[in-house]
């Protein structure tokens, strides 16, 4: 789930052990589940599938996932639709924005024949030459969005916004964000903030550098997991928003004084 130059038809296809990601989502993106299950998480909110569900997903977000291969293990296909072709719909179709879209930021869309038919076409151009998987990709991204309108026209209010994140409540974010292990830049980014004014507005709200406060509230949660609920550390610290189980554990030692038990293997 990340920016595209151009709409792309991505495929993706899983067995074994169910496997986690994280991502900012910058395009708006539309997938449909072939097999497995999903659980997704942006912010502090869970959206589950399964097989079957169409699925669309709002641009400038973050969000963690779980893909679990069930039976035929997990497979999805997907079309990312990047701004370039919104803007290029709405001009062609005298297509806005014409109000807030107060929609969830993940939305499951209503079956129909459309996105049924829509689907079947795609799959003979996942494997496909990259060349024309690209100029295919252009021309189905196209197709999803009058589909989308046809099926909902309220969409219109989100897919033709294109300004970006206004100017959020700081604290009520970084409590459902900090988990995430992302740069400051997009969470002053997502936060509709310049990354001196966000670096500024975290000083005034909280008393320390965004990196300082990041780091207590995932050891903290960390402590709470370990001590209280009897977590392995292997299991939590990419949860929590760190990348490498030795640097945890380091920063857990150095703030409480003790090692985080003893380290499951990852």
């Amino acid at each position: 789930m990340a920016a595209s130059v151009s709409p792309r038809i991505l495929y993706n296809q899983y067995q074994g052990r169910a496997i986690e990601g994280e991502a900012f989502i910058a395009d708006h993106i539309f997938s449909y589940i072939v097999s497995g299950a999903h659980d997704v998480w942006v912010g502090d909110k869970l959206y589950s599938f399964q097989a079957g569900d169409y699925r669309f997903f709002r641009r400038n977000q973050l969000a963690k996932s779980l893909k679990k291969p069930l039976g035929e293990g997990f497979c999805s296909v997907s079309v990312h639709i990047n701004e370039i072709t919104l803007r290029e719909i709405g001009r062609q179709y005298d297509l806005t924005s014409k109000g807030p879209h107060l929609s969830e930021n993940v939305l499951l869309l209503k079956p129909g024949r459309y996105l049924e038919c829509y689907v079947d076409s795609l799959l003979p151009y996942v494997h496909t030459e990259h060349a024309l998987r690209e100029h295919i990709g252009q021309l189905k991204a196209r197709e999803l969005v009058l589909i989308l309108l046809e099926s909902n026209p309220s969409l219109a209010n989100l897919l033709f916004d294109f300004s970006e994140p206004g100017k959020i409540d700081l604290q009520g974010f970084m409590n459902k964000h900090y988990r995430y292990n992302v740069t400051l830049d997009r969470l002053a980014f997502l936060t509709g903030r310049s990354l001196s004014g966000f670096k500024r507005d975290f000083a005034k709200l909280y008393g320390l550098t965004p990196s300082r406060w990041l780091v207590r509230q995932r050891l903290l949660e960390a402590h709470y997991l370990i001590e209280k609920k009897g977590k392995r550390p292997s299991d939590i610290y990419l949860e929590i928003g760190f990348n490498d189980l030795s640097h945890f554990s380091y920063a857990y030692k150095k703030a409480f004084g003790n090692a985080p038990g003893k380290l499951g293997r990852g």
